[in-house]
């Protein structure tokens, strides 16, 4: 049976969770789990992206408000489901793991268990993106031009995060949760596709999704060589002492430094981007989309009926209730 073809764009987004999957509304957010017998769990509450005022609506600062949030939310979500699943288990607590319950209760201990994963969520990909391709362009040497060494290790930060993704698609339990992934995108584009959300209309729709976190990943790894190439030029030239450091510690040091803080920029940029192509069809958007499509391949899984079904229910849970609410 042949795809059918999209006819609305939704801004309804999702998130794969560990046995479940996250749906965000424009009103209503909806975390969906499995229980182990099988029994679905579903829990609801307002989306609360764009309440932090008008200023978080004005270009260039709404995407880093709504990273931030996505981010956020993303990873209490993740949270709330691994706590689900670990309902049945009876695993020992680590030292550490006590040492948090007897020095927080409650929602204190929640709040910190949520600033420890916020941390290292953000700690691992500077690491990985931002001062592991810096590490290896020292090997470069100090003769290259300025601009053709930060190209050098922006193709370094691309490939390193093209790794990540490919190996982190073969583990096993990745591997499942990316069966989710590929959950949400096929119902997200069976209810665009104006189709009744059933398992038999879900299970026909692709998997590949424009709109994808993924693609959007790939998307700042492209931007932020353009950025911090010309950002960084800038730089030099506004400062002409500081080439007098080059091949030193402090230089690389004020880099790293200067990139972190271009890292806002780079998310601000590329939101606006695929906001724009998001609401476009076109040769130019479709060239634009085709790399985060392919790399889409490794980070969705075709979904049992099982998964299915649960990214059915968070799609139900969020529709508004105004038609044509949720357009992009």
């Amino acid at each position: 049976m042949s795809e059918q073809k999209t006819c609305k764009k939704t801004s309804i987004a999702g998130q794969a969770l560990i046995e479940g999957i996250l749906m965000r509304g424009p009103k209503k957010t909806a975390i969906v789990c499995r229980k182990p017998g099988e029994e679905m769990v579903v829990k609801e509450e307002p989306t609360g992206t764009m309440s932090h005022g008008a200023w978080a609506r004005l270009p260039v600062i709404r995407g880093v408000v709504s990273f931030w949030d996505s981010m956020k939310f993303g990873m209490s979500a993740l949270m709330y489901s691994a706590d689900f699943i670990d309902e049945g288990e009876s695993e020992p607590e680590s030292k550490f793991d006590q040492w948090l319950e007897k020095h927080f209760e409650g929602e204190k201990l929640e709040k910190v268990m949520m600033g420890m994963a916020l941390v290292f969520g953000i700690c691992i990909p500077i690491v990985l993106f931002i001062l592991l391709p810096t590490f290896l362009a020292g090997f470069l040497g100090d003769g290259l031009p300025h601009i053709v060494r930060n190209l050098i290790e922006g193709c370094f930060r691309i490939c390193i995060f093209l790794a990540f993704i490919y190996f982190t698609s073969k583990q096993n339990d990745v591997h499942r949760t990316y069966m989710f992934h590929g959950a949400e995108h096929k119902t997200i584009s069976c209810y665009e596709a104006g189709l009744p959300l059933t398992v038999e209309n879900v299970r026909m729709q692709t998997r590949l999704h424009p709109r994808c976190g993924t693609s959007f990943l790939l998307v700042v790894m492209v931007i932020s060589i353009l950025v911090f190439s010309v950002a960084s030029s800038l730089l030099l030239m506004l400062i002409p002492g500081l080439a007098a450091l080059r091949g030193t510690f402090w230089y690389r040091l004020i880099m790293i430094l200067f990139k972190l803080l271009l890292l806002p920029l780079v998310v601000s940029i590329t939101y606006e981007i695929n906001r724009w192509a998001g609401r476009h069809d076109n040769w130019f958007t479709k060239i634009l989309t085709a790399p985060g499509m392919w790399l889409q391949n490794f980070t969705t899984n075709e979904p049992d009926d099982s998964m299915i079904e649960v990214g059915i229910t968070a799609v139900q849970a969020v529709l508004p209730q105004e038609e044509g609410a949720d357009r992009w």
